[in-house]
């Protein structure tokens, strides 16, 4: 990719193909960036905005509903579980595309980020991850003793839950931001083309009679630097926390 992105088309399609990187990557980025079909910088920034919403709301949320179902015994628990099982076992985006349309269209949210952030705020697997990882890092007898001291439920889940299902949270977290950021179909349906996501600009900087192979693979490149800078800062945290469980054991 980085070598096919600093060279030009014509060294794309060279045969053998060249192995080293060439000294056009400025040139080529500076042609992504001013295309006028693309809208790049637009879709990395919607890119960034409705990656991150989504991965804060789901480890969030995830986090919540994992602490309930594995230390809280509340009436219809174990079914509440079972369903959100079974949302897993249906490909909701093929099969909900057209009514989850629909609703977006009623609610006229069609062309706008909220189209795209407000069906993945929450998914049945995050809910599943927690629920055991909270069963195995975080013991019932360290529940019970903080209710002892007269903890209420929310500080038990921030300053019990929490520390301990940190490295769980990261996984999940670096789960959710790639799956959001490489998503093309449903934002390719719902957003209008000069307000997409970095995935959808990627995708038009397709020529229309032919492939610049030079402008997709720069375009690409760029693409994925968020997706490093993200694993760096949520691999610490995986890192930190087995270092940690590591040294208390």
């Amino acid at each position: 990719m980085l070598v096919i992105a600093s060279r030009s088309n014509r060294d794309a399609t060279d045969i053998p193909p060249p192995f080293l990187p060439g000294g056009n990557l400025g040139e080529n980025i500076r042609r992504v960036l001013s295309n006028p079909d693309a809208h790049y910088l637009t879709g990395l920034t919607n890119s960034v905005i409705v990656a991150s919403t989504v991965t804060i709301s789901v480890v969030l949320i995830s986090t919540f509903a994992g602490f309930a179902f594995a230390r809280l015994r509340f009436k219809g628990g174990r079914i509440l579980l079972l369903i959100v099982l079974l949302t897993m076992m249906v490909p909701l985006q093929q099969m909900g595309i057209v009514p989850l349309y629909r609703v977006m269209v009623s609610l006229e949210w069609v062309g706008t980020l909220k189209a795209v952030i407000l069906p993945y705020l929450l998914n049945g697997f995050g809910v599943f991850l927690m629920t055991q990882y909270t069963e195995q890092a975080v013991p019932n007898e360290l529940v019970e003793a903080a209710r002892v001291d007269g903890a209420s439920t929310l500080r038990i889940w921030w300053n019990v839950v929490l520390p301990a299902v940190r490295p769980g949270m990261a996984v999940l977290g670096i789960n959710t931001f790639m799956l959001i950021w490489n998503d093309f179909m449903w934002p390719m349906i719902v957003l209008t083309p000069d307000n997409p996501t970095v995935q959808v600009a990627i995708n038009s900087l397709n020529a229309k009679y032919g492939t610049d192979y030079v402008l997709i693979f720069s375009g690409t490149a760029m693409s994925i630097l968020p997706l490093i800078v993200v694993f760096i800062v949520f691999g610490r945290q995986i890192i930190g926390g087995l270092m940690e469980g590591a040294v208390k054991a």
